[in-house]
């Protein structure tokens, strides 16, 4: 029964993503900078080229479980993304400058959301899915960038091989 409702839920989790839409808008703001964040770090994925699902939960603890995952080069995952605690959370896939770079135009302006194609934002308690490609070895990071959550230690890596 589990994994029969795990299922179900993989095959709507497109369509839910799509109907949340934008977490908000960011008035004016230019992602350039987040978008050349994920240069060598993969492409968004296609959802008919998924090898295997990886379940990551965030919570209020200021953690990724798991914090470390590890792809072939060439995967597309899908990550089914569980947001465990009661805060917005979030899971933005990058490099670690980009992401920290990120990090501080959030704290600068800590009204600001965004909806890329290397991002899940979820309120406590949803999930969601997102689908990524790896395109190259080396080492991917991820991070929550609302304000204070990576610095509190809401970070993680991808070892790409």
């Amino acid at each position: 029964m589990k994994k029969t409702l795990s299922v179900i839920m993989l095959t709507l989790l497109p369509g839910l993503a799509l109907a949340a839409g934008e977490h908000g808008g960011h008035q004016g703001h230019d992602m350039a900078s987040m978008n050349q964040g994920t240069h060598g770090v993969g492409q968004p994925g296609k959802a008919a080229d998924v090898s295997r699902t990886i379940e990551v939960v965030m919570g209020d603890d200021m953690r990724f479980s798991p914090a470390h995952i590890e792809v072939k080069a060439g995967e597309t995952v899908r990550f089914f993304v569980k947001n465990a605690g009661k805060l917005e959370h979030e899971l933005v896939i990058g490099n670690a400058e980009a992401l920290l770079e990120h990090a501080e135009m959030m704290r600068q302006m800590p009204d600001m959301h965004h909806a890329e194609p290397n991002m899940i934002s979820l309120q406590g308690g949803q999930m969601g899915g997102l689908v990524w490609q790896f395109d190259q070895a080396g080492t991917v990071d991820f991070a929550c960038l609302l304000p204070g959550h990576m610095e509190a230690g809401m970070k993680g890596g991808i070892t790409v091989m």
